[in-house]
């Protein structure tokens, strides 16, 4: 027992290390969103501090209270005699009668007016709360102190912040009450619903296209279709903005300007159909994946025996193609309105008179600093989509979706008509996604995008103005691509940590039968599950000053960064260790054992080569996200950290098209050196395996990985 006892021991060591680190930068971070939801601290009722007030000035010395009393009072400015008798008319029950929000001599002759047409009651009243309601709004924390000795600590908090702690529903309630939320909360969901509709139409007849025989080039139009995947979040909106904005290349230049049909300031795309367009594209890849797995993983005989029985096209679509196909229509259907829900880059940009309540989030975050209300929002975000999937669930949910030897191609020819319409539909979109990376491309280059139409390179220096843009406005010290270089580091910092990470995590829970290892793999994949905008709130919470200790916090560094954007990830290399683990036989890892290897030998000799495949794509997902992630870090970076992702969105906020494009295009070569130097490793590796150099299932397993990563794993 005490042998098998010493055996299990480095297990339970490195289960309790890995579920420790996933507890603290995973689970706490997201469980104190959840009880900072329920905040209501806030300053305290005027009644409930006069009391407080009046109870400290009786704790006075006798013979030195009165004198203290009138020195108070007496000393008083006439900003703080006017802010005062406000205060004793609200405690003495009378009404104010005067403007508050005027300058302070004209409220204070408003005051004499007002005083004199009192009751002799009333003014005795008011006369009466005037001094505790000038000590109690400025000479309240020198009365604490004051009195210091004779309160308890609680007490003494509580006069000398004037501020309670509160808990209950009442952020919650606000997203209902509060007519703007209430506004922001049904434009996000009626956004989400047209954005799900388009979206995943679209998606679906490509898909089906693809896969069906009615799309010429398949190979080349998802690749073009996919690209959107490596690009900053906001890349659309922006490019979207340079097309058809106020001015837009499509809408002032050429509609506008050269052919005089429009005006550009009225016929523009900002609003709720430029809010549709940018997210349709946006989230057309990531829902491509998701059905274009389901459709190839179809069984092609099926659709040929039920054509050989006399089914027609449309029975056989809806009879079988169609009924096959749900269980990853349903997902698609909640990954994409999941992603509108927590999309705020699009509707910032594109939608400035549409409020929705992500965007409310951003601004509860960076304009009000009010986190109890920016987390209860995070929460009612997740809300609708749960209810959403838990509908959608129970459909079909009897029923058996799976046929024998998926995968193989169907040998049935769709018609010229078919072919044309689906093949149009693919190459319009494929143009719009051409149209997106040309034309930030060309506003990377351009000096003043719809103005001035010459060519310059000086967005790509730090210092625009001198390198040609004097006199324009737009030299800035947002310039050039340092930005970039920040968020290249730092994505290059957390990348093989967290790839390593993650295969220790997928080893831990699937090889070492060490205790809660589904729980392990569980709490890995809970920034898959949630908004990434709630992952982000969280390390604000958690991080800004741990256990109340300032010395310990992380806000501003580069190290929040680096541990949000690792942890964030995490959970795709975690799914490729464990897939990858269970295809291995375990004797593998058992024979080592029994020679002698202890486990961190057996991790790094035996299991580490076997998975280096994983490794490499758990290391690539880390490091493209780390540097086009937006709604996670948005919140987390600084003025000494700043990102490539949030200076574009800033830049496109700002109109600055030059610097957003400048930096896109940055990112985006970037990212693509990242995956070619990858592909080429990966290549390498199988050769030297004696592997097939690019084997369809494996095409199909990481592409389900990829899904994952973008918005939800149900």
């Amino acid at each position: 027992m005490n042998r098998h006892l010493l055996r299990r021991l480095p297990a339970i060591a490195a289960a309790v290390t890995v579920m420790l680190l996933l507890l603290t930068f995973i689970v706490v971070p997201v469980t104190l969103v959840l009880i900072k939801s329920f905040d209501n601290s806030g300053p305290l009722p005027a009644w409930r501090l006069a009391e407080m007030t009046q109870h400290a000035i009786a704790l006075l010395p006798a013979d030195k209270r009165q004198a203290a009393i009138d020195k108070w009072v007496t000393d008083a400015t006439q900003a703080e005699r006017v802010k005062a008798t406000a205060t004793a008319y609200e405690l003495a029950g009378a009404k104010v009668t005067w403007r508050t929000d005027q300058p302070f001599d004209q409220q204070q002759a408003a005051i004499e007016k007002a005083f004199s047409s009192l009751s002799p009651s009333d003014r005795a009243a008011v006369d009466a709360a005037f001094p505790v309601a000038q000590i109690m709004l400025h000479k309240r924390i020198a009365l604490a102190f004051a009195v210091r000795d004779t309160l308890a600590p609680s007490e003494f908090d509580l006069l000398r912040t004037a501020k309670a702690a509160r808990y209950g529903l009442d952020n919650y309630v606000a997203v209902l009450a509060d007519p703007y939320l209430r506004k922001a909360a049904l434009n996000s969901l009626w956004l989400a619903a047209v954005s799900v509709f388009f979206t995943v139409s679209i998606a679906y007849a490509i898909a089906y296209g693809l896969n069906r025989g009615g799309i010429a080039r398949p190979a080349l139009t998802r690749t073009i279709l996919l690209l959107p995947l490596v690009a900053p979040p906001v890349l659309v909106a922006t490019a979207t903005t340079m097309l058809f904005g106020r001015r837009g290349l499509i809408t002032f230049t050429l509609l506008d300007q050269t052919l005089g049909l429009t005006d550009a300031d009225a016929f523009n795309l900002y609003g709720p159909f430029g809010i549709i367009i940018a997210q349709t594209l946006s989230f057309l890849p990531t829902t491509l994946i998701v059905l274009d797995n389901v459709m190839r993983r179809q069984d092609g005989r099926l659709d040929e025996a039920a054509m050989m029985l006399g089914a027609g096209r449309l029975a056989l679509f809806f009879n079988v193609t169609f009924p096959l196909s749900w269980p990853g229509l349903k997902r698609a259907i909640v990954l994409v309105f999941i992603q509108s829900l927590t999309d705020f880059g699009n509707p910032m940009i594109l939608g400035r008179d549409t409020p929705v309540l992500a965007g409310v989030i951003y601004d509860q975050i960076t304009g009000f600093q009010n986190t109890p209300l920016a987390s209860a929002i995070c929460l009612w975000l997740i809300v609708p989509s749960l209810i959403f999937y838990l509908a959608l669930e129970q459909i079909g949910r009897r029923k058996r979706y799976v046929s024998a030897d998926a995968g193989t191609p169907a040998e049935v020819f769709q018609p010229l008509l078919v072919r044309a319409g689906l093949t149009g539909l693919a190459g319009i979109f494929c143009l719009l996604i051409l149209s997106i990376y040309g034309v930030v491309i060309l506003g990377s280059v351009t000096r003043i995008w719809g103005v001035d139409w010459s060519f310059t390179l000086a967005y790509f220096t730090p210092d625009g103005i001198g390198s040609g843009l004097a006199g324009t406005n737009y030299g800035s010290a947002s310039g050039g691509l340092e930005q970039v270089w920040n968020s290249v580091r730092i994505a290059a910092v957390a990348a093989p940590i967290g790839g390593l990470l993650a295969l220790v995590i997928g080893y831990v829970a699937e090889r070492m039968r060490a205790p809660f290892g589904d729980m392990i793999a569980f709490q890995a994949m809970i920034p898959a599950i949630l908004p990434g905008i709630i992952f982000g709130v969280g390390y604000i919470i958690a991080f800004n000053a741990p256990f109340g200790i300032k010395a310990l916090s992380l806000s501003g560094t580069q190290a929040i960064l680096i541990i949000n954007i690792m942890f964030g990830n995490l959970y795709v290399g975690v799914l490729a260790a464990r897939a990858a683990l269970q295809r291995i036989d375990q004797a593998v890892d058992e024979a080592a054992e029994s020679l002698g290897a202890g486990m961190i030998r057996r991790f790094y000799e035996v299991t580490l080569p076997m998975l280096r495949i994983a490794a490499l794509l758990g290391v690539l997902y880390v490091f493209v996200d780390g540097l086009t992630t937006l709604s996670s870090i948005i919140f987390l970076v600084s003025g000494n950290v700043q990102l490539a992702s949030v200076a574009i969105f800033n830049a496109a906020q700002d109109s600055s098209y030059g610097y957003a494009a400048a930096k896109s295009v940055g990112l985006l070569v970037v990212s693509v050196l990242a995956m070619g130097t990858v592909w080429w490793i990966e290549k390498s590796t199988r050769r030297a395996q004696g592997l097939a150099a690019d084997p369809a299932a494996d095409k199909r397993y990481g592409t389900q990985l990829t899904v994952t990563g973008m918005g939800g794993t149900f």
